[in-house]
């Protein structure tokens, strides 16, 4: 294998695979028969109408729900054999936030760093000082000793990304990002995504409403559809970046 072949087959490995998978709550039947492939370094915009099951969908990709039927593979492990959860960030919808809930800026970012096993650990200098290198880079380090609820909702979205951030993920997943924030805070948000994905080794999976702004950039057609949801895909060919990179650090050199 030549090197060119060699680092293309690199950046098309499998990052999330999906195989008939379905879903109900009670009897009413959320997902039936999903099958989709992610491969690194991909954009993937799925895009349903209200009820389509793309929430859902999200919660079942990051463990927080199971199938009840169908298998889904991360990084080609099956999910129940899983336990890498740290090369994942997942930016929920904002409505799922509480905005009482009693944390500062920089409380809600550090808590990214404590995974699913590490729940009560402690923070040390080298996981303070990554935490105040990921408000930088998202611009929000002057906010670090606010109430998260007092924010705006662009600030929100930009804490809650660094919060996914913190471990250098390789695959974001991000449930409507860009909900509830102004049209400019929008246009800057989906810059940055845009940037984040062209230059780093970071494989997206978004939902989404705005339809203009995610044909904008992954196309008009999906490159599938099942069931009631469309996957709009657009892969990042850029192969000299294709490689390991401190994402945070390489995010402020270049932002």
């Amino acid at each position: 294998m030549t090197i060119g072949s060699a680092a293309t087959a690199a950046c098309h490995q499998e990052m999330v695979a999906l195989e008939d998978v379905s879903y109900s709550f009670g009897s009413q039947q959320v997902l039936s028969g999903v099958s989709f492939l992610a491969q690194e370094r991909d954009f993937i915009g799925l895009i349903g109408s209200n009820g389509a099951g793309k929430t859902t969908l999200l919660r079942l990709i990051v463990g927080l729900l199971k199938p009840q039927q169908g298998q889904i593979r991360l990084f080609g492990t099956p999910i129940e054999r899983f336990k890498e959860w740290n090369r994942i960030g997942y930016v929920p919808q904002r409505n799922h936030f509480n905005p009482l809930f009693p944390a500062t800026v920089r409380e809600v970012v550090l808590s990214g760093l404590y995974g699913r096993s590490k729940l009560f650990k402690r923070v040390t200098k080298e996981d303070a000082a990554r935490g105040e290198d990921a408000m930088k880079t998202l611009k929000i380090a002057d906010l670090a000793d606010k109430r998260i609820g007092a924010l705006s909702g662009g600030q929100q979205q930009r804490v809650f990304l660094a919060r996914a951030l913190i471990n250098n993920p390789k695959l974001l997943i991000l449930d409507e990002p860009m909900s509830g924030i102004d049209p400019e805070t929008q246009a800057n948000f989906f810059h940055l995504l845009r940037h984040m994905h062209q230059h780093h080794n970071i494989t997206f999976l978004m939902v989404s409403h705005d339809m203009e702004m995610v044909r904008s950039y992954l196309g008009e057609r999906p490159k599938t559809a099942s069931g009631k949801l469309a996957f709009h895909v657009r892969h990042s060919h850029d192969l000299e970046d294709c490689r390991e990179t401190d994402l945070l650090h390489t995010l402020r050199k270049e932002g």
